[in-house]
This record gives C-alpha cells, sequence and structure tokens, in this order.
C-alpha cells in the first residue's frame, strides 16, 4: 500500500477531490485550537494513570488517515487533523497527557494495540462484540454504516439492502467490510445475483473508482460519508443514499485490555467533557451532534 500521504494527494491531483483529501484548504473546517487550550486537567485522575504514562506525558493513539472527518492531513501534509483528534486531545488534556498520532492500515490497529506498539485507537472503530474480545472499547459517538454514490444515484440504489449485483467496494477490515460480505451472502441465499465486492485500503481509493464510475457505491459509515458528500465538488459529486442507517453502533476508543487503569481514567475524563459541555461544542463544529452519547460507557456495543 501507499502511504496515507501519498494516496491523499494521488486522490487530490488525479480526482479533485481537494475537498475530501486535502480538506485543511477549506478555510470552512472547525478550529477547536481555543476550546481545547481551555480544558482543564482534573489532577485527582490524573493521579489514577500508570506511572509510566503519567511520567512521560504522551500517549501513542493509533489512527487510520485519512478518514475524513474522522482524521485525515492538513494542509501541511503531516498534521492529523478531525473530530476525533479534537475529541481525543480534549480527553486527554483533562489528565495532563499529549497525543502522538501513528497513522496506519485499518487492518492492523487492534494488533498494533495488543502488541503494544500503540496506547489507544481512535479510528472510528465500531465497538463490536466480536471485537470485544481483543480489546476494550470507550464509546464517544453513536454512528451506523450508510451508502454513497454518484449524484443523482445513477446506478438507481435505494438502500444498503439494494446492492445485489452491483459493484461495491469499501475500506478492509471494517464494519463495511463485514457488512457487505454478509450482504453478499444473502445475495446468493434469495437467488439473487451477489455484490460484485472491492476491497481497498482507503477511502480516497473507493472514491477515485465511484468518480470514474468503475463501482456504482461505498459503503462507508455515516459521519465519513456525510463529510465526504457535503464537502466534495462543493456538494457535487456524491450523495449519501436517503433511508434506514444500517446496523448502529457506537464508535469506542480502542484499548488493551490488561490496560485496566488507563482504560477508567479516559473513560472518566471522557465523561467529564461531555458533562462540562466541551464535547458538545466539537461535535457542533464538526456537524456530528445526531450522533452525541450522554455516558462514556465502556464496551456499549452489541
Amino acid at each position: 500500500m501507499a502511504g496515507a500521504k501519498s494516496l491523499t494527494l494521488l486522490a487530490a491531483v488525479v480526482c479533485g477531490l481537494c475537498s475530501f483529501s486535502a480538506a485543511a484548504a477549506d478555510n470552512n473546517l472547525p478550529d477547536n485550537r481555543a476550546l481545547l487550550q481551555g480544558v482543564q486537567p482534573d489532577n485527582a485522575l490524573v493521579a489514577t494513570l500508570p506511572a509510566k504514562i503519567r511520567e512521560s506525558g504522551k500517549i501513542t493513539v493509533g489512527t487510520f488517515t485519512p478518514a475524513a472527518p474522522g482524521n485525515f492531513y492538513a494542509e501541511d501534509g503531516t498534521t492529523i487533523i478531525g473530530y476525533e483528534p479534537d475529541l481525543i486531545k480534549a480527553v486527554l488534556a483533562k489528565l495532563k497527557l499529549q497525543p502522538a498520532f501513528v497513522s496506519m492500515d485499518f487492518s492492523a490497529l487492534i494488533t498494533s494495540l495488543k502488541s503494544k506498539r500503540i496506547n489507544i485507537t481512535m479510528a472510528q472503530m465500531n465497538d463490536t462484540a466480536e471485537r470485544q474480545k481483543a480489546i476494550d472499547f470507550i464509546d464517544y459517538l453513536f454512528t451506523g454504516i450508510t451508502v454513497i454514490v454518484k449524484k443523482g444515484n445513477p446506478a438507481a440504489i435505494k438502500g444498503g439492502d439494494d446492492l445485489c449485483g452491483h459493484k461495491v467496494a469499501v475500506v478492509t477490515g471494517t464494519t463495511q467490510h463485514e457488512f457487505a460480505e454478509k450482504a453478499s451472502a444473502d445475495c446468493k441465499q434469495q437467488n439473487k445475483a451477489p455484490i460484485s465486492l472491492i476491497v481497498t485500503d482507503s477511502d480516497p481509493q473507493n472514491l477515485i473508482q465511484l468518480r470514474s464510475g468503475r463501482i456504482d457505491a461505498i459503503i462507508n459509515d455515516l459521519p465519513t460519508a456525510s463529510y465526504i458528500s457535503r464537502t466534495t465538488g462543493k456538494g457535487n459529486e456524491f450523495e449519501v443514499v436517503k433511508g434506514k442507517i444500517i446496523n448502529g453502533a457506537p464508535f469506542g476508543i480502542g484499548i488493551n485490555k490488561d490496560d485496566t487503569a488507563l482504560r477508567d481514567a479516559l473513560q472518566k475524563a471522557l465523561q467529564e467533557i461531555i458533562d462540562d459541555g466541551t464535547y458538545q461544542k466539537i461535535l457542533t463544529s464538526w456537524g456530528l451532534t445526531n450522533g452525541a452519547l450522554k455516558t462514556a460507557t465502556v464496551n456499549g456495543g452489541k
């Protein structure tokens, strides 16, 4: 796979997807720096952190970039921005910690977490019962799966239950990938043509194919799909198929099951920014208030 920054540039140059891939060039993007600087630490919570992390003042955060609006590169091509960096910076400010972001393939996140290469993940990862067998989650946003098509919906796709026989792209290792494979199997059981599934490493790769007409649709999470449809080509390139959200579930911060002290501190810090309004302000700035949670739950996914 090419590096994430290379894919970003490829999408921007080849397809003109500048509002998605080089989104930081859009002056309308939220700037929450002043809000984040105003977050006050909770010294009692800081004291509960594992000594090694507390003394280092740093935590390594595994991300999947580019995946706007969750994590994507600013105009400088190196700084990771998005609603997830904003949220985790606010959480970590409560704990007097700074994030060190490490971008990697989505499919490598859990492995890297379990091998201790990273401390936590913040990558629009669904908290599911299956993933809970490997890691713990602290839930921070409720979302679901939806379908992106070219503007005007030329393939006339009605929703996630209307994909049989269509060419559909997903990012490898995601919940959307799992859903697409099951949906294709269901097509076969109904004596319908299966989904022609294209599996890639990133959203920009999928958008290239959709824009060129090589595929009919992309399955993605609602925040990403809404952002893409609203910003790419000034909203004239793609659209989200209207209809019921598929497999609604929370996104969660991923953490090792044996890092219980860190997990509990992060959960309490997230709850504090929910209670003091910082969390709501961040989601409002990114247009994601529909997914706001009132409680920072551990392993709330089903």
